[in-house]
């Protein structure tokens, strides 16, 4: 199958493109950073890297990913996430590609009462942040595409992943990060946020095993939640870290990195996705840990080499 992937270099797309290669997938992977350097923004080299790469299927994963930082640019993450979802679409009905899967966010359900846990694809939709909001106006074109033009897109709402590779912007990423700035600079403590709340947190090698599945047996038109069906708290998350620390380090709380509102708990349901594809997460998150906290450690240390090469 010849595969295209749209922010193909950013955390989920090259963890996506190292699992189709294995496959045995022709990989090719359109992004703002590659060569050449294509902006989803830009309608018509959208769709000229499009129709000359010929791909049967298209990974829709390019977009705005700050959730934190579209309150302060709302416009812009509309115009990424939105405007930008619409070029790919277009270009992907001009070229004719098979399959389309365009990823939202399991933001889109918003805020949302324990009582409504599991949240399974008919919970109301309920944006409250402009990523939201904008990941649902995407989610929109995606099936207005196929309702409209008979484009075969497969819409999917993700839930929290991890896994190596993933900026620090997301709380288990952070998490390990500091840890391993602690072991190196031989600081006894890590500050942390609010630990209660509970996710439902899946390894992105996981996630990215579920998107190819639904490529091949997911239902155009149809929407998948994307997630493990458990929910954890972040203090677990905070302690199996601290646990493989290489020195003794204590949790230290920190008023500045505690959200105002943060929802208690959310939970997602993967039964509709287990049944269209037999998919079931295989990577236990102990192990996603450690692999993040080691991912962590490499880059500190190549940042280390670096600098002392820098003349």
């Amino acid at each position: 199958m010849r595969a295209l992937i749209t922010g193909g270099l950013g955390f989920v797309g090259r963890h996506l493109g190292e699992h189709l290669a294995a496959r045995g997938d022709e990989v090719m992977a359109l992004d703002r950073h590659g060569d050449p350097a294509i902006d989803i923004l830009d309608a018509e080299g959208t769709e000229a890297v499009i129709a000359a790469a010929s791909p049967d299927a298209v990974y829709h994963l390019a977009g705005w990913a700050d959730v934190g930082a579209s309150w302060r640019d709302p416009r812009t993450v509309l115009r990424v996430n939105a405007e930008g979802t619409l070029n790919v679409l277009e270009a992907c009905r001009s070229a004719g590609v098979q399959r389309v899967l365009s990823v939202a966010s399991a933001d889109v359900y918003g805020v949302v009462t324990e009582a409504e846990l599991p949240l399974d694809e008919r919970a109301p939709l309920r944006p409250t942040s402009p990523y939201a909001a904008s990941k649902l106006a995407a989610d929109a074109l995606a099936q207005q595409a196929f309702l409209g033009h008979g484009l075969p897109v497969i819409r999917v709402r993700p839930f929290n992943h991890l896994g190596p590779g993933q900026s620090e912007q997301f709380v288990a990423s952070a998490l390990a990060a500091r840890i391993a700035r602690a072991e190196r600079d031989g600081t006894d403590h890590i500050t942390v946020g609010n630990l209660s709340a509970r996710r439902d947190f899946t390894d992105v090698r996981d996630i990215v095993r579920a998107y190819r599945r639904l490529v091949e047996d997911g239902t155009p038109g149809d929407v998948y939640n994307v997630c493990s069906g458990r929910d954890l708290p972040i203090q677990h998350l905070a302690d199996h870290l601290v646990s493989l620390a290489t020195h003794r380090v204590e949790l230290r709380t920190d008023p500045d990195l505690m959200r105002p509102a943060d929802l208690p708990v959310l939970r997602g349901d993967p039964t509709k996705l287990a049944a269209a594809t037999g998919w079931s997460p295989r990577i236990p998150i102990e192990q996603t840990l450690a692999d993040l906290l080691d991912d962590r450690r490499a880059r500190l240390r190549d940042d280390a080499r670096l600098e002392q090469e820098t003349p």
